[in-house]
């Protein structure tokens, strides 16, 4: 993750050089515990990639193809007893891409072993429970994929910038966040956080894009200029956010989001580093293969 000033930068970027693109779980995960400055990152970096965006472009096609048959394979351990699952949480400023994400990434798996939850502004029903209560409903089950287009952090988050609940009541949550996180860990989840890094500007040119394009229009709601305006909340409810919620087991990756095609490769081989960490394998049969070939064999 290249740095702002000249030799921060040159020192990533020669890091970067030495990696190849399997490391981006060391690449972009940010340090468990240590305060988090996102300005000191570039939100137009693209560590790791393996060269510009054709060559993303090509190598998140096979990466897509890989993901797929990890899936299956998690999909059909699922079904043999294995509770073993991977929830992908994306948490980002407005037009940052978390739903351009799920499109690009999430888009090639198989859908009927994925579970996706775009988290709105809690219904009434839902704000009678614990801010967990929710999020414990939309969890994925053994063998699937969950993603989350934001999740449980914005109760330390938008909550947090609005003023929806006391100072005291923020504070408590990180404490239940990692928690929870440590439960689901515990209980054979692999979390995969992406925090994804828009810059300023670039989050400037996009609204106005929405509201150049009529094809775009209905993405925008005037309550996206007021959200802007407290961009330097939001900035620091996620660095504190991202200090006091990071775990061995449950890390924040920081992933540039400037350039759409990065940000979609990123989070796509980030994805298959942990199924192929995870290595699901196809269970065994409870029958007996030849008696059954034998059997069918005799039927035709």
């Amino acid at each position: 993750m290249a740095k702002k000033t000249a030799s921060k930068k040159t020192a990533s970027k020669k890091s970067a050089a030495k990696k190849d693109a399997g490391d981006l779980r060391e690449l972009l995960r940010l340090p468990p515990g240590e305060p988090v400055d996102l300005t000191a990152y570039d939100a137009r970096a693209t560590p790791g990639a393996p060269g510009g965006k054709e060559a993303a472009l090509a190598d998140g096609a096979r990466t897509g193809r890989r993901l797929a048959r990890l899936q299956e394979r998690l999909w059909a351990a699922g079904t043999a007893g294995d509770r073993r699952r991977v929830l992908l949480v994306l948490q980002g400023m407005d037009t940052s891409g978390k739903g351009g994400t799920v499109k690009h990434v999430i888009g090639r798996l198989d859908p009927s072993g994925c579970r996706i939850e775009a988290f709105k502004a809690p219904t009434a029903r839902e704000r009678e429970h614990d801010f967990l209560w929710r999020v414990r409903r939309a969890l994925p089950g053994p063998g699937e994929i969950g993603i989350f287009d934001r999740s449980h952090y914005e109760d330390v988050l938008a909550a947090r910038v609005r003023h929806l609940a006391v100072p005291a009541e923020i504070g408590s949550r990180y404490g239940r966040i990692n928690d929870f996180e440590r439960s689901l860990a515990e209980d054979g989840v692999t979390l995969v956080k992406c925090f994804l890094h828009l810059s300023y500007g670039e989050q400037g040119r996009r609204l106005l894009r929405r509201l150049d394009r009529p094809d775009k229009r209905w993405k925008f709601a005037p309550g996206d200029i007021d959200d802007r305006a407290l961009w330097p909340a939001y900035r620091e409810a996620y660095e504190t956010a991202m200090e006091h919620c990071s775990a061995p087991h449950a890390p924040w990756y920081l992933i540039p989001a400037d350039r759409r095609w990065y940000r979609d490769w990123a989070v796509g081989r980030l994805l298959r580093e942990h199924l192929e960490a995870l290595d699901p394998h196809y269970p065994e049969g409870d029958f007996d293969v030849a008696a059954c070939r034998e059997r069918l064999l005799r039927e035709r």
